[in-house]
């Protein structure tokens, strides 16, 4: 049996059931897609995935075992042709950044509209690769700046936790005048004030977790 060429089955991926069933929702309402399947985990995604071989895959960041752009990667290790759309809340440039440059073929927010939302589907089903004008604006807000060096992301992270100069060098066996060296550049390449600010900057860009 072969499937409808014009007709675009879907694969939902996304730990909270009310946000499944609001997609669920929005594509059965279209008379050219379907839900052919959903998922809770990243894993699952893959499982689900192997078994139904959807045309288009909305795929959440935050998943319960791993992330939606490592999901997504292993999905297109296996399956280089996979068309897979991020849809998220998280709008940090460089969580964009990332999930973009692993592959995904579209980037939108939770906040959009459904008829943006049907229209990305059909735009990436059809071979094109598109983005939200919300996204491309935080993309390009940030273009052209330093990102951190893992290093820095690290030192960032323990100074976030509460540790002070003295700590995160004992706790990364480098001097307490290195770790300042690194603060001050972390500072200057966010444009913060402070460490407190820089922190705020780091989680709102996708740069760092808590």
């Amino acid at each position: 049996m072969t499937r409808d060429s014009k007709h675009i089955n879907v694969l939902s991926v996304d730990d909270h059931p009310l946000i499944r069933e609001g997609i669920g929702t929005v594509i059965r309402s279209q008379p050219d897609m379907s839900i052919i399947a959903e998922a809770a985990t990243g894993r699952a995604a893959m499982e689900v995935f192997r078994e139904h071989r959807p045309d288009v895959t909305l795929m959440d960041l935050r998943l319960p075992d791993m992330s939606g752009v490592d999901a997504m990667a292993a999905i297109l290790a296996e399956f280089p042709e996979a068309r897979i759309i991020i849809l998220t809340t998280f709008s940090g440039d460089v969580e964009m950044k990332r999930a973009l440059a692993a592959g995904a073929r579209g980037y939108m927010l939770k906040s959009m509209n459904p008829g943006e939302l049907v229209q990305l589907i059909r735009q990436v089903h059809g071979g094109r690769k598109g983005i939200s004008p919300e996204v491309a604006e935080q993309l390009a807000e940030h273009m052209g700046e330093e990102t951190l060096t893992p290093r820095e992301i690290g030192v960032l992270a323990l100074a976030a936790g509460g540790n002070g100069n003295r700590e995160i060098a004992k706790r990364l066996l480098i001097s307490e005048d290195t770790v300042k060296g690194h603060i001050r550049h972390i500072m200057e390449k966010l444009n913060a004030k402070d460490r407190t600010q820089a922190v705020s900057i780091a989680l709102r860009r996708g740069i760092m977790h808590l």
